[in-house]
């Protein structure tokens, strides 16, 4: 009888939702940080500070995005003012607002991962502050989704629990990684190989010109009855040719050789040139996996786009636009619930976008020839609302 009493109440309790899935991913997760599988500050020093098309892909997207004005909808009415724009207008004493976001991004872009903290007060945020992605962890509840996160700085650690207001304080955005359940994949991670050629290309280079320009030479020695040269005499000369015929100051240095000393000067095969061409090949896919024309890039061998202007198009309809759209809609989904609704969302105002005028004015004038359209209908198809 008990027994039935048990099933008849475990029947009536109401169902809770939430993911089964959620609880084995995080079976052996839970309350511990999740460290991130890479080396971001290899992926920083590798990428963005060593290498020119990293870091002209990554300032490029980064900084567009950061100079678009913004506009907030309200139930589908744009507002002309409200405290998250202002906000955002101005998110805390040392950043305007797009210095946060192009950070913000810019973080998204290197790591594949980025963190932006609300300094709450009374449950609503003041401040808005953009954090580095390799001193994040992530901490996974039971449920598989994070219940805080771990900043630290040194020997200092701060948990942001995400439980405790209304606003969690942590805002996290990723990019999607078909293998990680908590972070992102970077671009970078998707153009390792590349880099890596890219890079070694420049390196070559550089080791090239230090050497004047050639791949050197041999010096052969002819002594009497096939004599070698002493340790001695072998380490003076090693280092005579170091020091004065050596290096870009010493290029076309004249040599002056012994009695039985005699230069053979080696070249550059055709075949040996081809690095040139893989260190552009290299720097194409980079810009690929950034979604970046390789004409803006000024990379040679590409004709994809019949001119500048079409590709600087593509870049924001193809890559800026759509970035922007993820990161306002992460945005206004964290902080909307502080302002009392789940309705707000956060727009990029395209009609001030100068590389997308000429898309805008042909919009008008097919609007302004549709003779059968009345002027209500004009004003929604070219993205305004009712005159007042």
């Amino acid at each position: 009888m008990f027994q039935g009493l048990q099933n008849i109440l475990r029947r009536a309790a109401p169902e809770e939702k939430a993911s089964r899935a959620g609880a084995v991913i995080a079976l052996h997760q839970a309350g511990r940080p999740v460290w991130t599988p890479r080396d971001y500050a290899a992926l920083a020093r590798e990428g963005f500070l060593k290498n020119a098309v990293v870091f002209r892909c990554v300032r490029l997207i980064a900084e567009a995005a950061g100079s678009v004005p913004l506009l907030i909808y309200k139930d589908g009415q744009e507002l002309d003012e409200h405290p998250l724009l202002k906000l955002l207008a101005r998110p805390n004493p040392r950043q305007s607002g797009a210095a946060f976001l192009e950070t913000l991004i810019g973080h998204l872009l290197v790591a594949g991962n980025a963190y932006a903290e609300a300094a709450l007060v009374d449950g609503m945020p003041r401040e808005l502050h953009a954090l580095r992605p390799d001193r994040m962890k992530v901490v996974p509840g039971s449920d598989g989704w994070p219940e805080a996160y771990d900043y630290s700085v040194g020997a200092e650690t701060v948990r942001f629990r995400q439980d405790v207001n209304t606003v969690s304080p942590i805002l996290h955005v990723l990019f999607f990684h078909p293998l990680d359940d908590h972070y992102g994949l970077s671009p970078l991670e998707a153009a390792a190989q590349a880099l890596d050629v890219h890079n070694a290309a420049s390196s070559w280079n550089k080791a090239l010109l230090d050497n004047a320009a050639r791949p050197s030479g041999a010096l052969v020695y002819s002594g009497p009855d096939g004599a070698n040269l002493s340790d001695e005499q072998f380490e003076r000369l090693k280092d005579e040719l170091e020091s004065q015929f050596s290096g870009p100051r010493n290029a076309g240095r004249p040599l002056l050789l012994d009695g039985g000393l005699d230069w053979k000067t080696m070249a550059l095969s055709p075949k040996d040139m081809d690095f040139i061409q893989a260190k552009h090949g290299a720097a194409r896919e980079i810009a690929l996996a950034f979604g970046v024309p390789p004409m803006l890039l000024g990379i040679p061998g590409d004709s994809t786009y019949s001119n500048y202007q079409e590709a600087n198009r593509a870049l924001w309809r193809q890559t800026v636009l759509p970035l922007l759209a993820r990161v306002l809609g992460d945005v206004a989904h964290w902080l909307a619930p502080a302002f009392g609704t789940e309705t707000l969302r956060l727009e990029p105002d395209l009609d001030r976008i100068e590389a997308l005028s000429s898309e805008r004015e042909a919009l008008w004038r097919r609007v302004e020839g549709a003779n059968f359209l009345t002027d209500q209908e004009k004003r929604s198809a070219v993205g305004y609302g009712s005159p007042a």
